[in-house]
């Protein structure tokens, strides 16, 4: 195919793609329907969140919290307890603070604008784009990181796809060629077309529908794109991590209510790797009379900007201190809401 201008290339795309997406789209749960609540809270799940792993989740979600009411009026704590697990829990706080807000001001009907759904908390342009195309036909772009990629190498630009500037600038090229009557589908087909075919690592050329217009693949230079700026190396932090067992039943106590999984329920921990009789007088000072140790194990979690690397010491104990909650297994599974990285530990109890 002869160059084309990037602004052909633009408004070639909804001829090519809407066809290929009704022939191929996934069936996925939450394209079900077109209910703004239901659109914004599988949004929000599949932030950072495989769509495999999402799926599960999203409708437990919908079974607890069929509507937005049901949402606003839910106790938190069931509300982390159903996101257990999906990590990023300032998403689920945001999620409930949003739908009292749309209960409470909106009488529990979603604004139909990009421009007042980012308003809302937890509602950034990508999610805001979204909602408007998808479930009010706005010509407004949903920009993540899928479509990103994907016009980078279509239009072989190589604008750092981090900087907020390229995303700004694909975006409005992307409104401009919206397909009126048919901007949720142009919405999901991009989506679909990042996630299936124009993938990070091993993107599918062969089978891709706008083959026929992406520079990169004509260049032969599909793997140089997207560009970006290189990444911070993540900070490393040592913890010890407090598995106290007396009774049958396992302390927790809550994370401080700012910070790294402000509020959440944890097991007992301290920064920096002790070694056994460290962490045997930590527990002495805590009360809780350590006996014997059971076990040590190690584990590793990944944060976006911080590794943990923790010593998690299994202490049989002889009292149950006053400074943690004490739970059984089932409460720990059912009941309290431990982030993974916590979470972990629950296989060594």
């Amino acid at each position: 195919m002869e160059d084309k201008t990037e602004q052909a290339v633009y408004e070639a795309l909804p001829a090519l793609l809407l066809p290929w997406y009704a022939e191929n789209a996934r069936d996925l749960p939450w394209r079900h329907s077109r209910e703004p609540y239901r659109v914004w809270v599988s949004e929000i799940m599949l932030q950072q969140t495989r769509v495999e792993a999402v799926i599960g989740y999203y409708n437990r979600f919908m079974a607890a919290f069929p509507t937005i009411y049901a949402l606003a009026e839910a106790e938190e704590s069931r509300v982390l307890k159903l996101w257990e697990g999906l990590g990023y829990y300032s998403r689920a706080r945001n999620l409930q603070k949003t739908a009292k807000q749309i209960v409470d001001d909106f009488d529990g009907v979603f604004p139909d604008t990009a421009e007042a759904l980012e308003k809302l908390p937890g509602i950034g342009a990508y999610t805001a784009g979204a909602i408007a195309s998808i479930c009010f036909e706005c010509p407004s772009a949903a920009v993540d990181g899928n479509v990103l990629r994907i016009m980078a190498r279509i239009t072989a630009d190589d604008s750092p796809i981090d900087l907020p500037a390229t995303k700004r600038k694909i975006g409005a090229a992307l409104e401009k060629v919206y397909p009126k009557g048919r901007c949720g589908a142009f919405t999901q087909a991009l989506m679909e077309l990042g996630a299936c075919v124009c993938t990070p690592k091993s993107p599918g050329c062969t089978a891709c529908p706008v083959q026929t217009l992406c520079a990169a693949h004509r260049e032969n230079a599909v793997q140089s794109f997207p560009v970006k700026l290189p990444k911070a190396k993540k900070r490393v932090e040592e913890r010890t991590v407090f598995l106290l067992r007396c009774g049958g039943e396992t302390a927790i106590c809550r994370r401080e209510e700012t910070g790294l999984l402000a509020g959440l329920w944890q097991f007992p921990n301290c920064a920096g790797a002790l070694t056994v009789e460290e962490a045997v007088r930590w527990a002495e000072e805590h009360g809780v009379q350590p006996v014997g140790l059971f076990r040590s194990v190690h584990r590793t979690h990944i944060f976006t900007h911080i590794r943990w690397e923790m010593i998690g010491y299994l202490l049989d104990c002889a009292a149950k201190s006053a400074d943690f909650v004490w739970a059984g297994r089932e409460a720990l599974t059912e009941a309290y809401a431990l982030p993974t990285a916590f979470r972990m530990f629950l296989e060594d109890i």
